[in-house]
């Protein structure tokens, strides 16, 4: 069965709080404070609303479970409550995020991983995703770009033709 969905404006605040308990749950402890104090649920609704047409999820409206934003090329975000870990949703995400950008027509995509991140590091190779090594590069934040290294992941989803 696939639950999964386009999000709306009614599921930003939601999924903002969502994003926000697993970014701090899973970045905070490697990245830089200023970074971490800038990561408010405020902010991650604003770049939710940004996103909006490139997100899927997965849950109700008030209780979403999961959601995966594409970007260009770039499976952007993918974040699962922690009550639907194990259950095979965050694999299920992936893979729809996998085919929507491959229906865009990018041959070869791609994902950063903060680098301390191991846990979402084994997750992506387990799925056929190859690291390609290090990049420093600019995060959004609500005080403008923020540098950051990051972890460059990459897999065939469709054809390059």
């Amino acid at each position: 069965m696939n639950d999964l969905r386009p999000a709306t404006e009614d599921d930003i605040p939601a999924l903002a709080r969502l994003w926000h308990r697993g970014w701090h749950e899973a970045h905070a402890a490697y990245t830089p404070e200023a970074l971490t104090r800038l990561r408010t649920v405020e902010d991650f609704a604003r770049r939710l609303r940004q996103a909006l047409a490139d997100i899927r999820m997965a849950g109700a409206t008030l209780r979403p479970l999961g959601f995966c934003v594409i970007r260009d090329d770039e499976l952007y975000q993918l974040f699962v409550s922690p009550e639907a870990r194990g259950s095979g949703l965050a694999a299920r995400l992936l893979a729809e995020g996998e085919a929507r950008l491959a229906a865009r027509g990018v041959g070869v995509a791609r994902l950063d991983i903060g680098m301390g991140n191991h846990r979402a590091a084994r997750f992506y190779a387990r799925h056929g995703w190859e690291e390609t090594g290090t990049v420093e590069t600019e995060v959004d934040s609500s005080a403008g770009p923020f540098r950051l290294p990051l972890r460059v992941f990459a897999k065939q989803v469709g054809n390059d033709a």
